[in-house]
């Protein structure tokens, strides 16, 4: 915008030009009707000159009719010599029959009397008409103006065509006239145009150095700077503007510095909010949009800025821009991929402006993810917890029912229901403990106590029972065995004894839940840099890929009709996932289906010497 513009692009010279071109263009005009009518004029003149009188013609149509030809010849060229020549016109006279019978011309006087080879003036007889022509050879570089004029020999009432007069005069001595008088037309023309180019380039300088100034002044205030003004030089066009100019630098000052302000306070407003608002125009393409709002749609703002935010929101199949303006209502938009979830609530808002014309479209973008989990998690807890409490309840009134009905005084029948509603009397108990332990985990009201456990003495304690109670069992419904993979070194955690044993029989006893007879369950302890890492696996069908990211949730089974007839409530991993989370670990799984299952708990470790237990016991 600064560049320095040169000479041949500046106004300066463009008005000298145009006011050049427009002197050329007129001396060019007058020059051109000038020439020719000069040029008209002098030919009307050489013709007119060119012109056979009336009592030669007639005395040439005489002798014509004379029958002494030789006689007549000789009369043809004294009338000849009597025509008043002031063109040095080359003049002949040929009889109807085309045959020359005189001629002015001295140093050619032997054509007399021969058949003339001139086309025009045969046409001339046969036609019986006049012919009036002007040539031009392109050997010498001449124009000539040849006229026919026909003799017609009168007698009485009867006319007859005896012969024609053939003049050819040169029009070099016209057109050198001509030219000369042009040159030195051409020539004012171009002293003319140089003087008044001169006069136009001193006239346009006055005019364009406050054009100059003012340009000036604007490039300063678009650069920031309010500090110069123009020079007024007078009370005209220009002096007027130069005024404006001046003010307007001032009131823009003004303008600039209450947008900036109003900008800055904008840009931290919309910076430290934590929804995503989206400007457009009334086209409703993006001219706004802070980084809460790209954060969320995942495009950098100078990639936003411009497209349609049909396009931004991807919402283009389901709503035009037109049903936006018109009905702004709000929209819940999900963008969840696999990697995270995302949902959005939408709310638009028109930029309208006091006429009732709307510039625009507001959208402020909320994140509700939370919520719709925290409500989609309470609608399936509530519908779980029916599911879950009505089966075993409508099964402890079906046997109540059928116990009422005489069924207690059946020996056999009796015992059997008792204890089938025993047994679902303490699922639900069980249910109901697990169902109060997530409460208090979420409500963080659940008291942990801590304390340093060597890990290996309690893991090794709870897959002794685990052997035990196989070993007790006499008719063992599934036998199985433990593999132990630990490593040697004694490794100390600070954890809730209780909550993590009852983790690790949640563990254990799924792994022998779902591993087929004779199945191994390896259970492993190793230590990495900042972690202690747990992992119990199974020979089980394994966890379908689909059902591996939902497997810690409340009431979550893969095989619900198995889990159920097993007496498990589905909130066991659950559970063990707010344990170890309440411990600063990780639990995750890991399997595939007809491979078998093994799930990983990850604590944090800080390695401790013997001596340093023994300090903190003191």
């Amino acid at each position: 915008m600064n560049s320095k513009i040169k000479f041949f692009q500046s106004i300066h010279f463009k008005i000298a030009l145009v006011f050049a071109l427009l002197l050329l263009l007129t001396l060019e005009i007058v020059g051109a009707v000038f020439v020719r009518q000069l040029e008209r004029q002098n030919l009307n003149t050489f013709k007119a000159q060119q012109v056979v009188q009336t009592y030669i013609v007639n005395r040439l149509s005489d002798e014509l009719t004379t029958t002494n030809t030789t006689k007549s010849d000789k009369q043809i060229k004294s009338t000849l010599s009597e025509i008043n020549n002031t063109n040095n016109a080359q003049i002949r006279v040929i009889d109807n029959k085309g045959t020359i019978r005189g001629t002015n011309e001295v140093d050619n006087q032997g054509i007399v009397g021969q058949k003339t080879t001139d086309n025009n003036i045969k046409n001339a007889i046969y036609n019986n008409r006049d012919v009036v022509r002007t040539t031009y050879n392109s050997q010498n570089n001449s124009r000539y103006y040849t006229t026919i004029t026909r003799l017609i020999w009168t007698q009485g009432n009867n006319s007859e065509l005896v012969g024609v007069i053939y003049m050819r005069s040169s029009l070099d001595s016209v057109y050198q006239n001509i030219n000369q008088i042009t040159l030195i037309y051409v020539s004012a023309m171009f002293v003319a145009i140089i003087l008044g180019l001169v006069m136009a380039i001193i006239i346009s300088r006055a005019i364009t150095r406050p054009i100059d100034e003012m340009k000036k002044q604007t490039l300063r205030i678009a650069r920031g700077d309010y500090s110069g003004h123009v020079h007024v030089y007078g009370n005209d066009e220009l002096g007027q503007l130069a005024s404006a100019v001046n003010n307007l630098s001032v009131r823009v000052e003004e303008a600039q510095e209450s947008t900036e302000s109003e900008r800055r306070r904008l840009d931290s407003v919309m910076a430290h909010m934590t929804d995503g608002v989206i400007a457009t125009d009334r086209r409703g393409n993006v001219t706004i949009i802070n980084e809460t709002a790209s954060s969320f749609l995942d495009h950098e703002p100078d990639d936003a800025v411009g497209k349609s935010i049909l396009d931004l929101l991807d919402i283009r199949d389901d709503y035009t821009l037109r049903e936006l303006l018109e009905d702004p209502d709000d929209l819940v938009l999900d963008f969840s991929t696999k990697e995270h979830d995302l949902i959005l609530q939408a709310y638009f808002s028109l930029i309208q402006r006091e006429s009732g014309f709307i510039s625009g479209l507001v959208c402020v973008l909320h994140d509700v993810t939370e919520q719709q989990k925290i409500d989609q998690d309470r609608k399936e807890f509530v519908s779980n917890v029916s599911h879950e409490l009505r089966t075993p309840l409508t099964s402890v009134r079906a046997y109540i029912e059928s116990l009422s009905e005489g069924a207690w005084k059946d020996p056999e029948v009796a015992p059997r229901f008792l204890k089938v509603t025993q047994e679902e009397t303490d699922r639900m108990i069980r249910m109901i403990n697990d169902l109060l332990t997530l409460s208090r985990m979420d409500s963080g009201t659940q008291k942990v106590d801590l304390e340093m456990v060597n890990l290996n003495e309690l893991f090794n304690y709870v897959l002794d029972r685990f052997d035990m109670m196989l070993k007790q069992d006499d008719k063992p419904e599934k036998t199985y065995t433990i593999k132990r993979d630990f490593t040697k070194r004694d490794l100390w955690v600070e954890i809730d004894t209780d909550r993590f044993t009852q983790v690790l029989d949640n563990l254990m006893n799924n792994a022998i839940k779902y591993s087929p007879d004779g199945g191994v369950v390896t259970a492993r302890l190793l230590e990495t840099h900042n972690n202690v890492i747990l992992s119990v696996s199974d020979q089980g069908l394994g966890i379908p890929r689909a059902d591996i990211p939902r497997i810690f949730d409340r009431f979550y089974r893969v095989d619900k009709a198995r889990s159920r007839a097993q007496g498990g409530t589905g909130l066991g991993l659950a559970i063990s996932k707010e344990v170890v989370q309440m411990l600063g670990g990780r639990i995750w799984v890991d399997s595939r289906e007809g491979r078998g299952s093994t799930f990983y708990i990850s604590l944090p470790y800080k390695p401790y010497d013997e001596e340093d237990l023994w300090d903190e016991d003191n």
